[in-house]
């Protein structure tokens, strides 16, 4: 059965940094495309950063050169840094995992508030 545990979401300030973690489990985590995906309230969810491998990350635009994502292929881990965060970027972020046959997994997602 695969899992994705998000962690490390909550409430910063504009230009505050954040970093988000997701674990994994029940899957060949080599294998899978991994990333994160964001919801914002009234909008459709969207891709934040696919992360194929650490050299070969795609970022939105909205988030190039202030977002990080990596993946730690010992630990079957997925990050996402954080920096100079904006009030826009409020949503609920989601671990996401792809595997060669196309089956999509999810996590239950955590909430970034950006407010002052």
């Amino acid at each position: 059965q695969v899992q994705l545990v998000e962690s490390g979401g909550g409430l910063v300030e504009p230009g505050g940094s954040l970093t988000l973690s997701c674990a994994t489990s029940g899957l060949m985590f080599n294998f899978y495309t991994v990333g994160w995906y964001r919801q914002a309230p009234g909008k459709q969810r969207e891709l934040v950063a696919l992360i194929i491998n650490n050299r070969n990350v795609n970022y939105a635009d909205s988030v190039k050169g202030r977002f990080t994502g990596s993946r730690d292929n010992t630990k079957n881990t997925v990050a996402l840094q954080m920096d100079s965060l904006k009030p826009e970027d409020t949503a609920v972020y989601y671990c996401y995992a792809r595997n060669p046959n196309g089956d999509e997994y999810w996590g239950q997602g955590t909430q970034v508030t950006v407010s002052s």
